[in-house]
């Protein structure tokens, strides 16, 4: 075939990819989404594999570029780069992106022990805790109503003293106050317990 028409074939190859790129980008069209994904899923997958990917990653990437392809046919710049540069950018980047999450993975240290998954409660400690939670709510609800709200806002909501006198519309010294005889009285509740 004389070069002339290779590069005639080339040139309609890449003006039938922007046409189809722009038929998506415009009306979700699948049958040019379908033309662009037989044409560039497998040649996407062996450019991701002489990458030295796997194939099952490769095919995984791949799915995704195409994925990636359909979704954000809107931001293709035909004045920037042809269709194929624009797909071959977007499995670069996705292929680092995926080396970069694989290299985090691997360099999480197994025996770091904030990596370990807490054992489950024993049937002793959910029946213990299930006793404190009730022996805390007795103890809360014996105090006045006006304490108790405003321990329940500090130590179970965790808001501090400045944000529960703002949300009650009380002084700062008042909600301190109250929180010091809550204590007090949740002190000799326990005391009285024991």
């Amino acid at each position: 075939m004389p070069p002339e028409d290779s590069d005639a074939q080339d040139q309609d190859v890449a003006s039938e990819q922007r046409s189809c790129v722009q038929r998506i980008a415009v009306a979700r069209d699948q049958a040019a989404f379908t033309t662009l994904f037989d044409y560039f899923g497998p040649r996407v997958k062996s450019f991701l594999m002489s990458r030295r990917l796997n194939p099952q990653t490769a095919d995984d990437l791949a799915q995704e570029v195409m994925l990636t392809i359909w979704r954000k046919a809107h931001q293709y710049q035909p004045d920037k780069a042809s269709v194929s540069t624009w797909v071959y950018t977007i499995a670069r980047n996705r292929m680092i992106d995926d080396r970069r999450v694989e290299a985090k993975r691997a360099r999480l240290d197994t025996s770091d022990p904030s990596q370990e998954q807490p054992a489950p409660p024993t049937p002793e400690e959910v029946l213990q805790r299930s006793s404190d939670a009730l022996i805390v709510t007795l103890a809360l609800q014996s105090l006045p109503q006006s304490q108790e709200e405003i321990m329940r806002l500090s130590f179970m909501d965790g808001q501090s003293h400045h944000e529960i006198a703002e949300r009650l519309g009380l002084p700062l010294g008042t909600v301190k106050s109250r929180i010091r005889l809550a204590r007090q009285r949740l002190s000799d509740y326990f005391g009285a317990r024991s």
